[in-house]
């Protein structure tokens, strides 16, 4: 459980990353845009061939991982739908639209965000998968532009540098919790059971990508955005491929 937790602490220390990033360099919200579309590929890329394909062949009954994909779906967007109302609406926007929003509402909704990817570490962990080395770079590297963004908006917004910074180490902290948890939900289950995990967490971290992540880098990085989504995609799948 101890390494399911580092191991997803590991993955989400690059939004501190990227946050540093974002407000100690000079970028251009259209270098942001691009590089969150980058990031947007490698996660649809990770979660095709590291989590829904693995959910389809770990059970024989197709139901199971389309059951799951739905309901990772519905579930994010039940949650996401209520956090907008609170306030968080708007919290990875890098044009400071978090200005008129609540803190918590903002804090909660980055953290509904990264939980299901952060989970399913721990369940590669304890399905005797070994660390998922593809979907863990995947994480990684998809939090650099998430975090980016977020930190720009944040600070556009009135947050102080002091507070978007523990706001990131809060997050990863979180992130390892969720990794731990994950390891430990899915202890003794079977077959079924851990392919509607994964796939249930496939289905959550699609309708993240399309609600919070994907239009802000079209927004902000124009046409590009979809060859940086494809490159994203492309360097996942080789990852993938060479494990």
């Amino acid at each position: 459980m101890i390494e399911a937790f580092l191991w997803g602490a590991f993955a989400s220390a690059s939004l501190l990353v990227g946050g540093v990033v974002a407000l100690n360099l000079p970028l251009s919200k259209r270098v942001i845009g691009l590089v969150m579309a980058f990031g947007a590929g490698v996660l649809i890329s990770a979660l095709a061939y590291e989590l829904f394909l693995e959910a389809t062949q770990t059970t024989d009954r197709a139901r199971i991982a389309a059951g799951g994909l739905f309901g990772g779906s519905a579930t994010f967007f039940i949650g996401d739908t209520l956090i907008d109302r609170m306030g968080g609406d708007g919290r990875k926007s890098m044009g400071g639209k978090q200005a008129g929003g609540v803190a918590l509402a903002i804090v909660l909704g980055i953290v509904l965000d990264g939980i299901p990817e952060s989970a399913v570490i721990g369940v590669d962990l304890r399905a005797g998968e070994g660390i998922g080395v593809a979907f863990i770079a995947a994480v990684f590297l998809s939090n650099l532009p998430e975090a980016a963004a977020a930190s720009t908006g944040l600070a556009a917004s009135g947050w102080t540098v002091g507070r978007i910074y523990l706001l990131w180490v809060a997050v990863a902290l979180v992130s390892g919790l969720a990794s731990a948890l994950g390891y430990v939900v899915v202890g003794g289950a079977g077959p079924d059971a851990t392919a509607f995990i994964l796939a249930f967490a496939a289905g959550a971290i699609l309708t993240m990508l399309a609600d919070t992540m994907m239009p802000e880098a079209f927004e902000q990085g124009g046409k590009a955005a979809g060859l940086l989504t494809t490159l994203g995609f492309a360097l996942a799948f080789a990852i993938s491929s060479f494990e």
